[in-house]
């Protein structure tokens, strides 16, 4: 009984001990099992999802200079990205682009109220960062501390 690989979509003969089996033995369908697997269990398991966020921040930290010798050590990767980059940049025509030094404002910005606008689907930031639109108000706190100093 022959079976198409999910995967490749070669022909195989299932195990027998795995009469389920969908992707055939090859090295790379096995792969590709695990990595659809993965994802699928990061869709739809929170715990799993929270699990594995946890540890690449601990690796993450434990490993901080990582990224600078992986593209010292791989010039080929940087300038292809530079070239994706490029390009996604022209695609998005005038959009606008965030970075995590974009604003001059101080940080953390001056105590105050503040307005949050969403912005249009056509502008780009980075996964972990909103783009934003702040606009400082007066605060009624700050009013009602210098009208308490009259008072004394």
């Amino acid at each position: 009984m022959s079976r198409r690989c999910a995967a490749c979509g070669q022909h195989f003969n299932p195990l027998p001990q795995v009469p389920d089996q969908t992707y055939c033995s090859d090295y790379e369908c096995q792969r590709e099992r695990r990595r659809r697997w993965q994802r699928e269990k990061q869709r739809t398991d929170p715990d799993y999802r929270d699990n594995q966020m946890r540890s690449q921040k601990r690796w993450a930290q434990k490993h901080p200079d990582y990224w600078q010798q992986y593209r010292k050590k791989n010039p080929c990767y940087v300038e292809r990205n530079r070239k994706r980059q490029r390009a996604r940049n022209e695609n998005q025509g005038s959009a606008k682009i965030a970075k995590i030094d974009a604003s001059a404002l101080p940080l953390p910005p001056p105590t105050g109220r503040y307005r949050l606008i969403p912005v249009s689907h056509d502008e780009v930031a980075k996964r972990d960062e909103w783009i934003v639109e702040i606009t400082v108000l007066s605060s009624p706190f700050r009013a009602v501390r210098e009208d308490c100093k009259d008072m004394t």
